[in-house]
């Protein structure tokens, strides 16, 4: 088989995972602080297809991951109702901190998983060489078993380490911007809250407009790429230290 399609089906699996366990989580967090609607609407389940959204979910990831390019995409939100929750503005801050704090989780049973590999197949001293040449960007080769699952893993932990700082961005609709407004004093949390009405068009202009005129200006590699990089180099070392 192609190895960019074995690329792909090891990628995309890992999105879904790691987006649904997301969406979920922010549903768990709500119903846990007095927000049912999540619950009503049966979007606790760990079903992909309860959150899977064609576009986000498959179609863009997949094709990302043919192109050789950086795979993202996103799932259906989980529904939830700020006045539902027993305290609105501390609620609303749990729930968005939720999700990612999730992708942190996974990512960290990631190295676990991946140092165990490693030590399983690459013993010894070629365990940090290994794990060298995956912070330098190589790709084990996924034609074999054993390649297949690195690969696998490796990008179930990256991909859940960007999940994870990409949605705690102080941009409406993501993560981050619930965190913040809720950190704001009230007035200030008010005006900023006026951010969501153009919250996509916002998004759409700082995350494509502007690199596309502006290569240098680009927000994934300026503001997100180089505290995921920091953050890979940390969870690496758990799985070297667990390989060796």
């Amino acid at each position: 088989m192609d190895e960019t399609l074995l690329t792909a089906l090891a990628l995309i699996p890992a999105l879904v995972i790691a987006i649904v366990f997301h969406e979920v989580a922010h549903g768990w967090t709500a119903l846990a602080l007095g927000d049912p609607t999540a619950k009503e609407r049966k979007r606790l389940s760990l079903n992909p297809i309860r959150h899977v959204d064609p576009i986000g979910t498959l179609l863009l990831p997949g094709s990302l991951a043919l192109a050789g390019l950086p795979v993202f995409g996103w799932a259906k939100p989980v529904p939830v109702v700020k006045s539902r929750l027993r305290n609105p503005r501390f609620g609303m801050m749990a729930v968005a901190a939720a999700g990612p704090a999730t992708n942190m989780i996974l990512a960290t049973l990631a190295a676990i998983a991946l140092g165990g590999l490693v030590w399983a197949f690459a013993p010894g001293a070629d365990a940090a060489g290994f794990l060298g040449y995956l912070a330098e960007g190589y790709s084990p080769n996924p034609a074999t078993g054993v390649g297949f699952a690195l690969t696998a893993v490796y990008s179930f932990m990256l991909i859940n380490l960007f999940l994870a700082l990409f949605n705690l961005l102080p941009i409406p609709p993501f993560d981050g911007s619930h965190v913040v407004e809720g950190l704001l004093p009230r007035r200030a949390a008010r005006a900023y809250q006026k951010l969501h009405r153009v919250g996509f068009l916002l998004l759409i202009a700082l995350l494509v407009v502007v690199p596309y005129f502006f290569p240098r200006l680009g927000i994934v590699e300026r503001v997100v790429l180089p505290p995921v990089l920091w953050v890979l180099d940390r969870f690496l070392a758990i799985a070297a230290w667990i390989a060796l």
